[in-house]
């Protein structure tokens, strides 16, 4: 059986700005497998074909009377295009929009930030590894699906942006000067008719950058470990709709910022995260929308960082992307 009318939509995780958040779309399809709401899957693009992508990042971070005026919530969006050039590889580009807001008589930033490019190969496994083929039977989409991707930032964003008092602030600033550079794989399984699970392992890292006003900084290394379970919920052949349930589980280990060639303190750690989502498909688009919160932390002098991940009260990540 070919899948002619079936829609396929992925998208990989990326960097959008230093300690920040990430964007994530996974599979359209009525009959096809599921697919997370925030990371990467194993699925490429049709050839051929354009995705158009929004994502939404919000979190709302704990207050502390020794930070006031502290970090109240930053905001990242993200507007993105993918290409799929080939059956098994695809391609994309994306435009960040990021707002850290301070609570009255701190220093907020707004702006666009670096830009991301990205590629994405996808191969299967069935009697030995072989690349995505031009069409899957929907037996062919329950084989064990993998991808490798890779990308990097440009810097077109401003890394010397200034705050209303005229000081530059690297964890403020609207760009990382030099480009960073992120790697990963995924696999993804259907495992019964109406459940799917998906794997991610990804790694992003940062060079140092001098600033103009003559600091030196260099991000920490965030590696990632996801898992996601998305259960076929509801469809609606007639009208093209598909609601899906998602619970995904996040581990982001942080390494240490460094500060003129030394490690800043109150930075890195580990975070375990846990998103309960949805997911829908209409058509020849998909939503998603889930409400991501810390469930266990190890954070480097923890009660010295705010603003930071694993610093959250919630993040609220919504995601809306369209095929073409």
């Amino acid at each position: 059986m070919r899948i002619g009318s079936a829609t396929v939509i992925s998208l990989l995780s990326l960097p959008v700005s230093a300690h920040h958040g990430i964007a994530g779309v996974g599979v359209a399809g009525l009959n096809g497998p599921g697919a997370p709401v925030e990371s990467a899957t194993s699925t490429v693009l049709p050839e051929g074909n354009v995705l158009a992508y929004l994502k939404m990042d919000e979190a709302q971070y704990e207050t502390y009377d020794w930070a006031a005026p502290n970090a109240e919530y930053a905001r990242y969006t993200m507007l993105g295009l993918g290409y799929g050039f080939t059956p098994w590889f695809s391609a994309y580009a994306f435009l960040p929009y990021n707002e850290k807001i301070d609570e009255a008589g701190g220093q907020s930033s707004r702006g666009f930030a670096d830009m991301s490019i990205m590629g994405q190969i996808g191969f299967k496994y069935y009697q030995g590894f072989s690349l995505i083929p031009e069409n899957e039977s929907l037996d062919d989409l329950e084989d064990w699906h993998f991808s490798l991707f890779g990308g990097m930032t440009l810097p077109t964003g401003d890394a010397n942006h200034r705050l209303s008092d005229g000081t530059i602030d690297p964890g403020k600033s609207l760009g990382f000067g030099k480009p960073s550079f992120s790697l990963g794989i995924t696999a993804s399984k259907v495992l019964t008719e109406r459940l799917t699970v998906n794997f991610e392992a990804s790694t992003l890292r940062f060079q140092e950058y001098t600033y103009d006003d003559g600091q030196k900084m260099r991000f920490g290394a965030e590696n990632r470990l996801n898992a996601a379970l998305s259960y076929r919920g509801w469809t609606l052949p007639e009208k093209m709709f598909r609601l899906d349930p998602v619970l995904e589980v996040q581990y982001l280990s942080l390494g240490r910022d460094k500060e003129n060639g030394v490690g800043a303190t109150a930075t890195g750690g580990q975070i375990l995260y846990a998103m309960p989502g949805v997911r829908a498909y209409w058509q020849n688009m998909s939503f998603a929308f889930g409400i991501k919160k810390p469930i266990w932390t190890d954070l480097n002098e923890s009660d010295q960082q705010q603003g930071a991940e694993g610093k959250e009260e919630y993040r609220l990540i919504f995601s809306a992307s369209v095929l073409f």
